[in-house]
């Protein structure tokens, strides 16, 4: 009872409470991340479905590239300084979690932080040889390195969400609803003020737009 108290109480003794952590533009990037690699991957052994693959994997590409922008001059918990962390930081935090005690901090974790921006690195590599694929550069090598960087970035998503599931049970809340509602538990200041609804607006217009260019053929030097 001490132990739930502590973790739910701060030093000035302030009760946690809902409080607005990311940002619409992250919500945005982040669920349309998800359909775009679960549509790619769906429609990748289909000479029938190829737009529609295309249009996904660009479209993903084009998010990756939005998130990276917006990791830089985004609301504080989008930002990249807040959460990419040294490899010393990151082996800290797994052995603090091996005793037992829960990451604090109400934005990503180090691992977590270091295991996403891996996947958006690896999803600009599946773009990139895909397209050399598709314009048939160094034989088959491109194809090839496509599936293999697919399947890799399969296994990071599927760590990453074993691992939400984990934090959600040792953090007490649960860390999927919140990329939703963009509301985790915390204290008053360490919220942010602004969601930038207008901004996440944007990006969803943009890529929906992006997406049927693709898919109509509309930009041929990517799919041809």
């Amino acid at each position: 009872m001490n132990k739930v108290m502590n973790e739910t109480v701060g030093a000035t003794g302030k009760l946690k409470q809902a409080i607005m952590v990311w940002d619409m533009p992250v919500r945005v990037f982040h669920w349309l991340l998800v359909i775009c690699f679960a549509g790619a991957w769906l429609t990748s052994e289909s000479e029938r479905l190829a737009m529609i693959h295309y249009a996904f994997g660009y479209t993903a590409c084009l998010l990756v590239l939005i998130r990276l922008v917006w990791g830089v001059i985004g609301t504080r918990y989008a930002r990249f300084t807040q959460f990419l962390k040294s490899p010393r930081a990151v082996i800290e935090h797994f052995m603090t979690m091996l005793r037992g005690h829960p990451h604090h901090d109400v934005g990503h974790n180090p691992a977590g932080g270091l295991v996403m921006f891996a996947l958006m690195l690896l999803i600009l590599l599946i773009g990139l040889t895909g397209y050399l694929s598709v314009k048939e550069f160094l034989g088959n090598v491109p194809s090839e390195a496509h599936e293999v960087v697919a399947s890799l970035v399969l296994g990071l998503v599927i760590v990453h969400i074993i691992a939400a599931i984990g934090m959600s049970v040792i953090e007490r809340q649960n860390l999927v609803r919140s990329m939703v509602t963009g509301k985790k538990k915390g204290f008053p200041e360490q919220g942010i003020r602004y969601p930038q609804y207008l901004i996440g607006a944007l990006i969803l217009l943009s890529s929906l737009y992006f997406f049927y260019l693709i898919l109509t053929g509309g930009l041929p030097s990517l799919t041809q």
